[in-house]
């Protein structure tokens, strides 16, 4: 299986990747679109011609950014609905109420080393908003994906994955001291196991699923963790939101892409398979796109939800 080489890179934008790209008649779904990458990513998706829809907790702040995106692309097909991911009957809400195909769902929302938090099921705030959020609202809609015959997932994980393995015997950390950090790390590694496995038991409705590692760029998700002052990532590594966006688009856009899932992505281009810790934004962990560790998350995973009903 060779890996995805593409001519985009570290310094590519988002509109740069799209550039010619036509997907008028098309639906995309972008989460967390009200501000960020999100915000940038739905713009560029808006300029393909598609269909656009802002899945957002901020009702108020998305149909700005739906305002500014039809001004600036001139695309009238850009609407906002509401999105909890911590609210099981929002997901369900809005899955059913989607009516019709659906070819692109861009799993973007999440939070960050955030404070130790619980939903009302017990579960892990991070684990449950940049996780199993997203795994109600992607199976939620399953059915509208496998309608437009080559949908695509597009899931923005982390190079913070490789801090922590999925723990199966303690995701929602009963037993050890809260770490807002392997926290984090555990969510994002869930965000790359769902892309394999879902790519793997979605074949046959020709839908495929790839994580990503947008990159270091300074948007909300930096609330808990110091902002720009915190200097935890070199000034030379830091991209605009607008490059941030870039590998996102790349996997909802690229003829590239086609067929093509269950992989990981940085910089636009599908990165190595590490052992250890890389110490760098490449790389993602071999437990991270093992399909056992893949199967026993999408189990868990519905095992969770069903005891949520």
């Amino acid at each position: 299986m060779n890996a995805i080489s593409t001519p985009f890179g570290f310094s590519s934008t988002a509109a740069e990747v799209a550039a010619g790209v036509d997907l008028t008649g098309r639906r995309a779904v972008v989460t967390g679109a009200s501000s960020g990458l999100g915000a940038e990513t739905a713009r560029v998706l808006a300029t393909t011609g598609a269909e656009v829809t802002l899945a957002v907790r901020d009702v108020e702040a998305g149909e700005r950014v739906a305002k500014d995106i039809t001004a600036a692309t001139g695309n009238q097909e850009v609407r906002v609905v509401p999105l909890d991911l911590t609210d099981q009957a929002s997901v369900a809400a809005f899955a059913a109420a989607w009516q019709g195909p659906l070819h692109v769902l861009v799993n973007n929302a999440g939070v960050m080393a955030s404070p130790e938090q619980y939903t009302e099921q017990g579960w892990e705030l991070q684990f449950a908003t940049n996780h199993l959020g997203h795994f109600a609202l992607a199976t939620g809609l399953h059915g509208a994906l496998a309608a437009d015959g080559f949908a695509r997932v597009v899931v923005v994980s982390s190079t913070g994955h490789q801090r922590s393995p999925v723990v199966w015997d303690d995701v929602n950390f009963a037993f050890r001291p809260y770490d807002p950090w392997l926290a984090y790390g555990q969510s994002k590694t869930a965000n790359v196991l769902f892309a394999v496995e879902a790519t793997r038991r979605w074949a046959e409705d020709n839908i495929t699923a790839n994580a990503l590692m947008p990159g270091a760029i300074y948007t909300n998700l930096q609330r808990h963790t110091g902002g720009r002052g915190s200097g935890r990532v070199p000034a030379d590594l830091i991209k605009t939101v607008e490059q941030g966006a870039a590998t996102s688009v790349l996997l909802a856009t690229s003829p590239q892409l086609d067929g093509v899932g269950g992989r990981y992505f940085t910089d636009c281009n599908e990165t190595e398979v590490v052992d250890r810790r890389s110490g760098t934004l490449h790389g993602v962990a071999r437990y991270a796109v093992d399909p056992d560790n893949a199967r026993r998350l999408w189990t868990l995973s519905e095992e969770l939800l069903a005891q949520a009903v």
